[in-house]
């Protein structure tokens, strides 16, 4: 199938901005709690949508005294928190443009997006913030304001104290100029390839999108019939993935609360406590609580019935799956009895790591793979994964609820269109669809055609539109021997045994493929101490043999996917894993092949040696 259409769900025709539904929603509702927002203690505190109101007008008051209009552009720097969301809708309401940068941004990667978006003022989280701008401050002439949320009493308190005297009706006078095609705001790209590039994203992207995605999933949002609708976004605020959550939960009223680190140190006690309904994440986070979990059942001896569990929950849900697509008659009486056995002594644990209530998550931002879907939906999770990109304002794919085809990123969301064209390249069509790159006209005409979105990804549409991404067009290997390969699906493959954090594919211009890999030291550490072994320093863990072989296992079982030409042939353990602040990942944590091909180019040259 070469194009595939879904139709628009119904939706309010659009008016006005994204800040409206603060002010909607307080009227309406003014006592629906909205927020649920950490206090000091650590305790969760309800926000309701007055009191959301009265904080968003406030803060724009403050915003107005101290210099910001209509179309300025104000950067965010920081981690997930309450406060960006705030200053977001804030911004909003006056018709200005918060630039989100990531709180881990260099101070090179900084100057160059504050001075491409010519920003007038920023918002930053803490020291290490403002000395990172402080650092080229020079450089950007436009640059007029500076406020840290964590200073003193916090930009906060300091921003509403300077706008009290300031009439409400400036805000409104702002508020009602802004249009469905304003510019909302300015999203980076990661810079995989080079410089980040400014996505221009309208209001009218995100309650396209906005409407299109709670029209057709809101029954999941809830763990059950009737009870309130929760999550906590842990995604940072700088993607588009975390931001169109956030957009998504304020302008249909799902509570939100915030969370700012992605370490299951961290995560795993805020999603006990705050305990979302369902939640939004990347494969990663699915990957360590499924590996926690196993790690956990090793450790108290029951590794063997964990794995049982596991193949009976794939086998329940590859059963149920057939019978959707009308494929089979579901799980026989003896399988049904299997899993019900291990409802209470595996599943209901898996769950109880992401809060206990969730019953439906969303994936995105990588590929996840199929088996692992699988477990979590025979566990009692079902896991919608999707696809999209910046320029399409986040998600322009995702399964649909009640026939969800894991392995896939499932159908154009409503009101889109997917093509694959002659290439095998993606392009997409709706009113997600960003209007250009900032002042890069030439960038955008590559990629713009009469509406027309091309991704850069390779993929293929299966005969009832549901779509499976393949790999990047500007990632195709090419050997000495004029085979061409595809990476991410041999990646990906590498990376689902539980001790590999990262793996690279090589081979452009070589005799055949090979690959660099990158150990999990926390499975590591529990795999050597189940053996009674101590832990090994980085320099002899990669010489281990026995690391080498079930490094083998993987690439072997990856191997399977691929014909001989298009296989790994051999491979390099490297005793780091590759991070961002060696500049070999972006934020958003993908990898920077050039980058990483660059830096370790003594081992990829030992590979073909």
């Amino acid at each position: 199938m070469r194009e595939f259409t879904v139709p628009p769900v119904e939706a309010a025709p659009q008016v006005g901005g994204l800040a409206d539904a603060v002010f909607d929603h307080a009227e309406k509702t003014p006592d629906r709690v909205t927020f649920g927002r950490k206090d000091a203690s650590g305790r969760w505190r309800d926000v309701t949508s007055a009191q959301f109101r009265d904080e968003v007008l406030a803060l724009a008051k403050g915003l107005i005294a101290h210099g910001v209009r209509f179309g300025d552009r104000v950067a965010i720097m920081a981690r997930t928190r309450y406060e960006w969301t705030l200053f977001d809708f804030a911004l909003w309401t006056l018709g200005a443009q918060p630039v989100p940068i990531y709180a881990t941004s260099s101070a090179d990667q900084v100057h160059w997006m504050l001075h491409d978006a010519e920003v007038t003022a920023c918002v930053v989280e803490h020291e290490d913030h403002a000395m990172t701008i402080g650092s080229v401050i020079d450089r950007l002439p436009l640059l007029r304001r500076l406020w840290q949320l964590d200073a003193g009493e916090g930009a906060v308190a300091e921003l509403m104290a300077a706008g009290a005297e300031i009439d409400e009706d400036v805000v409104h006078r702002h508020r009602r100029a802004v249009t469905p095609e304003s510019v909302a705001t300015i999203i980076y790209t990661s810079g995989t390839t080079g410089r980040p590039k400014g996505c221009v994203i309208t209001h009218s992207n995100f309650m396209f999108e906005a409407d299109m995605l709670v029209g057709r999933w809101e029954p999941v949002f809830h763990s059950q019939p009737g009870d309130e609708a929760s999550t906590l976004l842990f995604l940072p605020l700088a993607h588009v993935f975390g931001r169109m959550v956030e957009v998504a939960a304020v302008l249909s009223g799902v509570k939100l609360g915030h969370q700012p680190a992605l370490a299951a140190s961290a995560l795993l006690p805020d999603l006990a406590s705050f305990r979302p309904t369902f939640v939004l994440a990347v494969p990663y986070v699915f990957e360590k609580v499924f590996h926690a979990a196993r790690r956990k059942a090793e450790s108290e001896g029951r590794a063997g019935p964990f794995d049982k569990a596991v193949e009976v929950a794939v086998r329940y849900a590859e059963a149920m799956e057939h019978k959707a697509f009308g494929l089979g008659p579901g799980p026989s009486a003896a399988l049904r009895v299997q899993h019900q056995f291990f409802e209470k002594v595996v599943y209901g644990k898996v769950r109880d790591a992401l809060g206990g209530r969730v019953r439906h998550a969303m994936s995105g931002g990588s590929g996840m793979d199929r088996r692992l879907g699988l477990f979590f939906e025979g566990a009692g999770v079902t896991v919608f994964e999707g696809y999209g990109l910046t320029e399409s304002s986040a998600a322009a794919t995702a399964n649909p609820p009640e026939r969800t085809k894991y392995g896939t990123v499932g159908q154009p969301i409503p009101g889109t269109t997917v093509h694959i064209a002659e290439d095998g390249e993606v392009w997409l069509h709706g009113g997600h669809i960003f209007s250009g790159y900032l002042n890069n006209p030439q960038a955008t005409d590559a990629v713009l055609n009469d509406g027309w979105l091309a991704t850069g990804d390779l993929g293929m549409l299966d005969e009832e539109g549901y779509l499976t991404i393949t790999g990047r067009k500007k990632e195709i290997l090419v050997t000495s021997g004029g085979k061409s390969v595809s990476p991410a699906a041999l990646e990906e493959r590498v990376r689902s045994h539980p001790l590999i954090a990262q793996c690279i594919v090589v081979g452009n211009d070589r005799p055949y493929i090979a690959a660099l890999v990158t150990m999990d030291q926390e499975a590591v550490e529990h795999w050597l101490a189940m053996q009674g072994r101590a832990p090994l320093p980085p320099a002899e863990l990669v010489r281990d043999p026995s690391l080498e072989t079930e490094i083998r296992r993987a690439v072997v079982a990856a191997n399977t996917l691929v014909s001989q030409a298009e296989s790994i042939r051999t491979f390099r353990i490297l005793a780091h894993p590759f991070s961002e602040e060696h500049g070999l990942l972006t934020p958003s944590l993908k990898l920077k092949r050039k980058a990483i091909e660059k830096a370790y180019a003594v081992e990829v040259e030992a590979l073909y040696g």
